[in-house]
């Protein structure tokens, strides 16, 4: 397996020729035997956001000011400057409500 050197994308053989199918750079093949596709490669986009996913957020005992709920999901996020500590933001596990809150 090759990778271009131009934009570090796999390099795909076809009729002796290496060929790159992201910026078209293309290399002679040097051995035809070294190379061999076993099926069809298709591009996806498979990326999970698994913060986005409930059961694999993290929880803390915070009550919703909205509902009074005792549980919340919660991140920290960089909003301000880089000397300033990080905001956190809430979201209630059971209304959705999101709030923040700065320390």
């Amino acid at each position: 397996m090759e990778f271009c050197p131009e934009c570090g994308a796999m390099m795909l053989p076809n009729n002796g020729i290496l060929k790159c199918n992201s910026c078209g750079y293309s290399n002679e093949m040097k051995d035809s035997e070294d190379y061999k596709l076993s099926g069809d490669i298709e591009e996806h986009e498979n990326v999970k956001m698994l913060g986005d996913v409930e059961d694999m957020r993290s929880t803390i005992n915070e009550t919703c000011p909205e509902c009074g709920h005792d549980k919340a999901y919660y991140e920290l996020k960089q909003t301000r400057s880089a000397d300033e500590a990080p905001t956190r933001i809430f979201t209630c596990a059971k209304c959705k409500h999101t709030w923040r809150a700065y320390h």
